[in-house]
């Protein structure tokens, strides 16, 4: 094989880069994406936004109509001066707990050919808005079999070149939107953290201002890039020089 097809075997090799981004509700995902989407773009690179819930989730309709019918969850997001009484992921009864360990595994091996088909369409970068973290972060986690349930699927879903975890104070979380329980928020962010730990590949971006969250998220993207650059570059190197 000449220099010039192990140059262009390690381009054709090269994967797009996995984006997710996780947290509370109101820690600002929505802001953070469509900046980075800029930031990215602006670089001359092309990016395909997927939802978790929209893209991912198996049976979505079905799942979100059990809990309107079944707890009363109130359509809609939450707004400031305008309330959603959300009763889903906060509702805690031992069976629903039972039901969200298989539904995330279908979920888990969605996100799989999710990921894979979205990577064949060529895009430079897949952002996830939301992720299987996401989901994992809202079970027991101080369970053992729980503990090790997590590590089970984060062993064969497609870990993301980063994956960021977007922190906030439940307080202002809970005034950009009004859907849970203050309480609820309060055990949800102890449980990203422990998640967090328990993965050791999360990036955590803290409770900043939103001038200063927004250049952390770009300063973790600008480094993966650097690194990958850097990596083909060798790649490259190698190849010319054999």
């Amino acid at each position: 094989m000449t220099a010039k097809a192990r140059t262009a075997k390690l381009e054709a090799h090269r994967s797009p880069l996995l984006i997710s981004f996780s947290g509370l509700d109101g820690a600002g995902k929505s802001t953070q994406i469509a900046n980075l989407q800029q930031f990215i773009e602006r670089r001359g690179l092309s990016t395909k936004l997927l939802a978790f819930w929209d893209n991912v989730v198996v049976l979505s309709r079905y799942r979100e109509g059990f809990v309107h019918r079944v707890y009363g969850s109130e359509r809609g997001v939450g707004a400031p001066g305008q309330p959603v009484n959300r009763q889903d992921k906060n509702v805690r009864k031992w069976y629903l707990t039972i039901i969200r360990h298989a539904l995330y595994v279908l979920d888990a091996l969605h996100l799989v050919k999710v990921v894979g088909k979205a990577r064949r369409l060529g895009a430079d970068v897949i952002i996830m808005d939301r992720y299987i973290y996401d989901e994992l972060a809202n079970l027991p986690l101080t369970n053992f079999a729980t503990r090790v349930f997590v590590r089970l699927v984060n062993a064969f879903v497609p870990r993301p070149n980063v994956a960021y975890l977007l922190d906030a104070d439940p307080l202002e979380a809970c005034v950009r939107k009004p859907e849970y329980p203050i309480t609820f928020l309060y055990l949800s962010r102890r449980s990203y953290h422990r998640l967090a730990r328990m993965l050791g590949h999360m990036t955590v971006i803290p409770p900043l201002e939103l001038a200063d969250a927004l250049r952390e998220v770009e300063s973790a993207f600008a480094i993966l890039v650097a690194d990958q650059q850097q990596a083909l570059g060798s790649g490259m190197d190698a190849a010319r020089a054999a």
